[in-house]
């Protein structure tokens, strides 16, 4: 990453988890969860910082301990089941401006999407900087389920979200179709601010065939399935 483009990473890791308590401080594969998503932004060589922005004490000396930059616990009104994502970025990064200088871009990186590469984040970043604009970059990967075969139900009713033709098309001749992850997202603060939000209609993809990087926690399902996808050298 050329020096002089200073690129901020925020990781956001509230303590409260109620489908799986205390997920982002659990031990996966020998360490805990948050700390796989500092240490591959740490050594994707991108940031300036990695800013984790937590309500938990536990969390926030396992973050220091994994070389994250955590200058406060959140305030209690980002901290809420009802909180926005999008407002807890932004009170990190408008602290971050206010103290620390501006940014070109900052990344958002879920903790709950552990096996997301270095290499990964390197590619995010340099596409979002070879984009030459503010048009935010987002993680996508291959859909399980095409759209074609999607249907909303009414009553009994079934209506096909494509449309009829599509289910005409072998599976083979469909288009590709991409589905959010939520493993990465980059914008520019401008953008963001002016929008609230990552998304918009001229965001860019960031494709991530690799199934494991994708892997969202959220559930102890999720869990054990992110236990089976661990790389051989992190079993025990």
């Amino acid at each position: 990453m050329p020096p002089e483009v200073r690129l901020l990473a925020i990781v956001p890791a509230r303590g409260g988890s109620k489908r799986l308590p205390r997920k982002n401080v659990l031990p996966l594969g020998g360490k805990p969860l948050i700390a796989w998503t500092i240490d591959a932004a740490r050594q994707s060589g991108c940031f300036a910082d990695v800013l984790v922005s937590t309500d938990d004490a536990e969390i926030a000396e396992t973050a220091r301990a994994h070389g994250a930059l955590v200058p406060w616990l959140r305030p209690t009104e980002f901290a809420t089941d009802t909180s926005r994502s999008i407002d807890v970025v932004l009170h990190a990064l408008d602290w971050y401006e206010r103290e620390r200088g501006t940014v070109a871009g900052m990344m958002l990186l879920q903790p709950t999407s552990p096996f997301r590469s270095a290499a990964t984040i390197r590619d995010a970043a340099a596409r979002f900087l070879e984009l030459g604009a503010d048009a935010p970059v987002v993680g996508v990967s291959p859909a399980q389920n095409h759209p074609a075969w999607t249907f909303s139900v009414e009553g009994s009713r079934m209506q096909p979200f494509c449309g009829w033709d599509s289910l005409k098309l072998r599976s083979q001749d469909l288009p590709p179709a991409y589905t959010l992850n939520g493993a990465i997202y980059v914008s520019t603060p401008a953008r963001l601010r002016a929008t609230q939000s990552f998304y918009a209609e001229d965001m860019h993809a960031l494709v991530m065939p690799d199934r494991a990087e994708s892997q969202d926690i959220d559930t102890a399902e999720d869990w054990e399935r992110a236990e089976r996808l661990l790389p051989p050298s992190a079993r025990s």
